[in-house]
């Protein structure tokens, strides 16, 4: 396809949520390395304790994904008002999620983290840190949903400016408070947890003065949020509530991958830390693709440009390829030059090693099922098809053939992690058939929960 304004738009996207992405994930590596040179059990019960914060992640990234989907649409037919609508639902639902994490978090820690781990240092450590970190959770839930209907209008760079401020914020907050300089106590991970609160707290403050003072495509008002139109409520939770669905499946059963590792010892979970950790900077460039390709497909259809449709999914998929190939060549280049950065174990470091050479073959998969599914199909309107796939093969052939390769046969941490990662691959030939079959467009009626397959 020679359409020079389409691949602008997407690698113009791609590149500043890729940036904003890589910040953010810059967070919990600079989490990772102040805290892995502090001692290996509090590197071990972060990354536990992080769990907890991925499920929350995920379901708030429901809800905003289920927000772009329908907002960017409504972007494509110039309809504001409706934007604005749909935004206080998701910011309702954003707020309910944060409110009950908290709750469940704070009230019973120890229970939740030992899930993952029997090592009780690990689990010591770990629930010092969420007694404080789970105070973010509402803060990060209001950011999330305010930045999603920025994205969904194509205002992506406040996103980048939140994520080096709120880097640069917790970078100095860790350095000062987990070793104690400047005349500060050494708190070790309750210091990181503070860090990361006061980020998170500063982070909604700018969110809120960019919206009131310098937004001029949404003009969001405090007001907008308190009133509910039920037509789009109707729409936006039968959009929505698969998506939802299927990231809280998607975090929990990245919680019971990590419980899986983590039972094969406190060197599997921090090699299963910083591998994820390593990885997640690196693919920056797949998730922001498929945040790219949902504003554009979403767009696209708000605009009425059907015919369009299939010319642009063929190529996103070629450019989702290349990107596969590119960052499993840059994973795999690096791993050894950045695990030199850590002060662990020598067998918390060979495990690591293993795992990211793991990844740097199944994030070609990744690449291209990921935004395929997530980006072109469920911004398509089909959002049921992800959730009933990631429903199969996670929890009917991934988690049940690890956990026999983990209890059962007591095969190697590193077996079990090709086991957990496997579905990356066997996913891709679901959507190549998928994508490529073009039943995946559904258009619907904004003031009802009707929705219908369109030919394209």
């Amino acid at each position: 396809m020679r359409e020079a304004s389409f691949y602008k738009r997407f690698f113009t996207l791609t590149l500043i949520i890729g940036l904003q992405n890589i910040i953010t994930f810059g967070v919990n590596l600079s989490d990772n390395l102040m805290i892995g040179g502090y001692s290996e059990s509090a590197l071990s019960g972060i990354a536990i304790a992080n769990q907890i914060q991925f499920v929350l992640q995920m379901l708030v990234m429901g809800v905003s994904e289920g927000l772009v989907i329908m907002a960017s649409r409504y972007w494509g037919a110039n309809d504001v008002g409706s934007i604005k609508r749909i935004a206080s639902i998701g910011m309702r639902l954003s707020i309910l999620v944060g409110l009950l994490m908290w709750v469940i978090v704070f009230f019973f820690p120890q229970s939740l983290l030992s899930l993952f781990a029997n090592d009780q240092s690990v689990i010591a450590e770990g629930t010092k840190f969420v007694k404080i970190i789970c105070f973010s959770y509402l803060f990060f839930s209001v950011t999330s949903i305010l930045l999603a209907t920025l994205r969904s209008v194509e205002t992506v760079k406040i996103g980048f400016i939140l994520s080096s401020t709120t880097l640069i914020i917790n970078v100095c907050l860790n350095y000062v408070l987990i070793y104690g300089h400047f005349g500060f106590p050494s708190l070790g991970v309750q210091g990181s947890a503070i860090a990361t609160l006061s980020a998170r707290m500063i982070e909604l403050i700018i969110v809120c003065v960019f919206v009131k003072r310098y937004d001029r495509k949404i003009y969001l008002k405090l007001r907008d949020f308190f009133t509910i139109e039920m037509g789009l409520f109707k729409q936006y939770v039968k959009l929505g509530s698969p998506i939802l669905m299927s990231n809280f499946i998607w975090g929990i059963a990245m919680a019971t991958q990590t419980s899986i590792l983590g039972h094969m010892g406190a060197a599997a979970i921090a090699a299963n830390s910083i591998a994820t950790t390593i990885f997640q900077i690196v693919s920056v460039v797949v998730f922001a693709s498929a945040s790219a390709t949902t504003i554009v497909i979403g767009k696209t259809i708000g605009e009425g440009n059907m015919d369009k449709i299939v010319s642009y999914a063929k190529t996103l998929q070629m450019l989702y390829l290349v990107i596969g190939l590119c960052t499993g060549a840059a994973l795999f280049v690096t791993k050894d030059y950045v695990l030199g950065l850590y002060t662990i174990s020598g067998e918390a470091k060979d495990l690591a090693l293993q795992f990211m050479t793991v990844l740097s073959v199944t994030v070609c998969g990744t690449a291209y099922q990921m935004p395929s599914l997530t980006g072109i199909v469920r911004s398509g309107g089909d959002t049921k098809f992800v959730l009933y796939n990631d429903t199969i093969f996670m929890w009917l052939i991934v988690l049940p053939a690890s956990a026999l390769c983990s209890f059962v046969f007591h095969l190697s941490p590193v077996v079990t992690f090709i086991c957990l990662k496997s579905d990356q691959i066997l996913k891709c030939f679901v959507a190549i058939v998928k994508v490529n079959r073009f039943k995946w467009v559904r258009t619907f009626d904004p003031y009802s929960s009707d929705s219908k397959e369109t030919a394209v």
